[in-house]
């Protein structure tokens, strides 16, 4: 099962309020495939672990430019985990934190669904190191 960072929207996984993420990568992800998420994957100081937080199930897996959030409104941003975030602050949101990315940048929108932690951990036979919800 991959690992997937979700350091800037860690309190939205474990209060299971996002069902949507944008990433720039996972070009190669496909529906019906496990994914751990994790606080952070990456840059991880000595000593340091990753720290599960979630198993998510993926549902869909688009490619599409960044700015077609604004076509689905409020909503989407909602999907996102930031139920009260415009559309056109959510992509500024999303710039700023990805080097390099533009509106026009085409991102990678993953839908998930979670997991009961007990099925998955007999479905693959590994735990998360910390369970959540």
């Amino acid at each position: 099962m991959n690992n997937m960072s979700f350091m800037l929207t860690t309190e939205q996984i474990c209060n299971r309020t996002k069902t949507v993420t944008r990433r720039l990568g996972w070009r190669n992800l496909k529906p019906g495939l496990h994914i751990a998420a994790c606080k952070k994957c990456m840059g991880l100081k000595k000593g340091e672990t990753i720290e599960r937080i979630a198993v998510l199930w993926v549902r869909t897996v688009i490619r599409e430019p960044l700015c077609y959030i604004l076509d689905h409104g409020i909503e989407e941003c909602a999907r996102e985990g930031f139920p009260y975030m415009e559309p056109e602050r959510f992509v500024d949101f999303f710039c700023a934190s990805h080097k390099g990315c533009k509106p026009d940048s085409v991102v990678t929108r993953i839908e998930f669904d979670y997991v009961d932690l007990a099925l998955a951990s007999r479905e693959h036979n590994e735990m998360p190191e910390r369970a959540n919800g």
